[in-house]
């Protein structure tokens, strides 16, 4: 799997139907969306995506688009631990409608979701392997409930050299996090699209550089990165043996 998010929908019912109904989304529109979701940062228009690819955006950069009924923002400052502390200015400007927050990161099988009705926290679910249930508050949804009830256990093949051990959850963070996109966003990253399903690489959105002149410059973020990946040693590249353990094998 190799699914990540950061996104936000405002919407005044079901997402789901109100994404297939859709057009072209306004650019004015959605910049005015913009600057009212972030009135202390510097935007400037840049090249847009579509939903399917967009979700999960450079740093420094949105992917959003506005209509009529439903909004939505693609940004990587959304992916927080605690969904229930995204900030209020955000969850204020649902006020009245659906507020929808999804995140997941699949390097370290990381989750998050929550859900707001009108301002008000209806669900919010954290969790990965290595830090466990971060939050859980609500009761969980319709489509969370085979998870919790034991009837989707982690399937996880071990590294070579490592011995099969229980999963640290007892199901995957982001086959949960597919049935959640799906549930209350309309579209998946990963697995097989059912009929119904919202065709996410039609939605086009518009791009914004975003820059908080108080934050980090994320120019300088992304070479503190590319010096540390330099810094990493040599790829290691693995295959499925006949056995069905992973095995070592040179660099393509």
């Amino acid at each position: 799997m190799g699914a990540k998010t950061g996104l936000l929908i405002y919407a005044d019912g079901e997402v789901s139907g109100l994404l297939r109904q859709v057009g072209a989304a306004d650019l004015e529109q959605t910049s005015v969306m913009m600057r009212r979701l972030d009135p202390s940062c510097e935007i400037e228009e840049s090249d847009g995506s579509n939903l399917y690819e967009g979700v999960y955006p450079p740093d420094g950069t949105a992917y959003a688009a506005s209509w009529p009924g439903v909004e939505i923002v693609c940004d990587r400052r959304v992916m927080i631990d605690s969904p229930s502390q995204l900030p209020g200015h955000l969850v204020a400007a649902s006020a009245g409608r659906r507020l929808v927050l999804h995140a997941m990161h699949s390097v370290v099988d990381w989750l998050a979701f929550a859900v707001w009705e009108d301002g008000r926290l209806i669900r919010s679910l954290s969790l990965s392997p290595d830090d466990g249930i971060i939050e859980n508050i609500g009761e969980p949804l319709p489509f969370e409930l085979p998870y919790w009830a034991g009837d989707r256990p982690a399937d996880v093949i071990p590294w070579p050299g490592e011995e099969e051990e229980p999963y640290a959850l007892p199901f995957h963070p982001l086959e949960l996090g597919e049935d959640a996109l799906r549930a209350l966003c309309g579209f998946i990253q990963e697995g097989m699209p059912e009929p119904g399903d919202v065709d996410a690489e039609n939605i086009e959105l518009h791009g914004f550089r975003v820059r908080d002149p108080n934050g980090p410059d994320p120019a300088e973020k992304e070479a503190e990165l590319r010096r540390a990946v330099e810094a990493m040693g040599p790829a290691q590249f693995y295959t499925m043996g006949p056995d069905g353990l992973l095995v070592e094998r040179d660099s393509p």
